[in-house]
């Protein structure tokens, strides 16, 4: 069965409707119009480019008879950049050429950005539009620091703050991301086209800490609505990758996001409270957390109480990062009702990874997890749920690793963890532990649900850390669930292979349920 997701005038993207994680259970080629595209896929998220505007189609695949139609949108006009001036040499600076598009575009146009490599400083979209970067489009950043202009951390208004930029959960000067959209909406970005920070060939990597200016995003959406990406590959950003900041109804359909494994903090997608974020048939490959979901450190918890909500990830393959979906550390605001399903972990650190501690204050609610039908392969350690994260200028200290509940007790700055289930999950070639789950001595985890749950290890598993705090072994190897203030414990079809010592390492729960 294929289910449409996002058409746009000259793009469409569709899923396939099953329960395999990512991959479709065999290769398949397309059939439009009548006619057997050349090109075979074999996962469950594909697109099509090149489409005509305001055009019909049928639509099916070689693995299912149903057959769909479609109709392309019809656009006002199109600027082709080229036509403007720009050289697209990868030497010419095009910055001009390309905002000149973008700022003339009507409403309901498109900016076409076609093959060529376009060097650019920071640009900006705007509202109602759609920017089309073809198959062999690069939007390269500029490599030099100095052409990116800084933007503050905040403006007054009447008196009202707003926030304009951020790092890291705090209000923060920033030099402005490569692309940027601030209060704007309706905007689409298509295409085979690459996204390009060019950190490799600037000062952005070799200088990561200590900056008084925090580094641009790729991509930065500040108080945005109704944006989708599609099918766009984002590279080399100069730190995290995209970054959605108080946004709503964002969608990621197709989308890649690559960096090298040594890339400093640079995250996949990183949506930072917002409300209703999909991410379909997206792969990634990073230095950091894939995809991190957060809502701020205590102040802008406590300022905007706004938190990650309604977040869909489904259909994804997630490689080579610190942690394939992260929650938090920036977890102020809270996160709730979170779905994933359908994806591949594979080869990254961790594979759930939720980081707090006391401090984030009592806003931070993480409650309504669901992860179901995951594939983990060669993930050190599947889940990790850890409330001592030490984290910020404080996080060695005891108020943050003390297991001492009459010195620290609840008050405004502790955070709170509800409810999570694991269902229907698949975890081979683990090295590290099966998973870590460390609740506060004064406000245990509330529920933690494992069904349908297996943990197999590989044979020469090498020892790791499995959680970032004070006072933790740094030798695990091979070991199984680790179990420490967990309110409600469930555990039904769980099974392990190869686990040296206990399966459950149980301290300081409360109801154990396990069948």
């Amino acid at each position: 069965m294929l289910k449409p997701l996002f058409v746009s005038s000259t793009s469409a993207c569709f899923e396939l409707v099953n329960k395999n994680p990512y991959y479709s259970p065999s290769a398949y080629k397309i059939i439009l119009n009548g006619k057997q595209l050349e090109k075979e896929y074999d996962t469950n998220v594909f697109s099509l480019f090149g489409l005509t505007p305001s055009a019909s189609y049928t639509l099916k695949t070689t693995v299912d008879d149903g057959e769909i139609t479609f109709s392309t949108l019809t656009e006002a006009g199109v600027i082709d950049v080229k036509s403007l001036g720009a050289r697209a040499d990868g030497v010419s600076d095009d910055t001009f050429f390309i905002q000149t598009a973008i700022d003339s575009c009507p409403k309901g146009g498109r900016v076409l950005l076609k093959a060529g490599k376009y060097l650019t400083r920071p640009i900006e979209l705007k509202s109602d539009i759609t920017v089309e970067l073809e198959k062999g489009a690069v939007l390269l950043g500029d490599p030099v620091e100095e052409h990116y202009p800084i933007i503050p951390a905040r403006m007054y208004i009447n008196g009202r703050e707003e926030v304009l930029a951020s790092w890291e959960g705090d209000p923060f000067d920033c030099f402005k991301s490569l692309v940027s959209a601030y209060r704007q909406s309706n905007i689409c970005v298509v295409g085979e086209g690459v996204i390009d920070g060019n950190a490799q060939n600037s000062t952005w990597w070799k200088t990561p800490k200590g900056r008084k200016i925090a580094r641009p995003r790729l991509v930065f959406l500040n108080k945005c609505q109704n944006v989708v990406f599609h099918g766009i590959t984002g590279t080399n950003s100069a730190s995290w990758n995209l970054h959605p900041f108080f946004s709503e109804k964002l969608k990621f359909y197709d989308v890649k996001v690559e960096c090298p494994a040594n890339a400093p903090n640079t995250d996949g997608l990183d949506p930072e409270s917002c409300n209703g974020v999909e991410i379909v048939g997206c792969k990634f490959s990073v230095g950091d957390d894939c995809c991190a979901i957060k809502s701020g450190k205590l102040y802008m918890g406590k300022t905007y109480k706004t938190p990650a909500n309604n977040h869909t990830l489904r259909n994804n393959l997630f490689r080579n990062g610190h942690g394939a979906i992260t929650l938090g550390s920036e977890m102020a605001g809270g996160v709730t009702n979170l779905s994933v399903s359908q994806c591949v972990f594979s080869h990254t650190d961790r594979g759930l990874r939720i980081k707090t501690r006391r401090g984030r204050g009592k806003d931070a609610i993480i409650d309504g997890v669901l992860f179901e039908n995951i594939k983990m392969h060669n993930v050190l350690t599947p889940f990790v749920i850890n409330m001592y994260y030490f984290c910020d200028p404080d996080g060695h200290t005891e108020y943050v690793y003390s297991r001492n509940a009459k010195k620290f007790p609840v008050d405004d700055r502790t955070p709170y963890l509800g409810k999570f289930a694991f269902r229907n999950i698949e975890c081979t070639d683990c090295e590290c532990m099966a998973g870590y789950f460390d609740g506060l001595v004064e406000q245990p985890i509330k529920e933690v649900v494992l069904e349908n749950v297996s943990f197999a290890f590989k044979a020469d598993a090498q020892p790791h850390t499995p959680a970032m705090l004070e006072n933790v072994r740094k030798d695990y190897c091979k070991e199984g669930l680790y179990v420490d203030n967990v309110e409600n414990l469930v555990l039904k079809n769980v099974t392990f292979k190869d686990v040296v010592g206990e399966k459950i390492i149980r301290k300081n729960c409360g109801k154990v349920t396990q069948n």
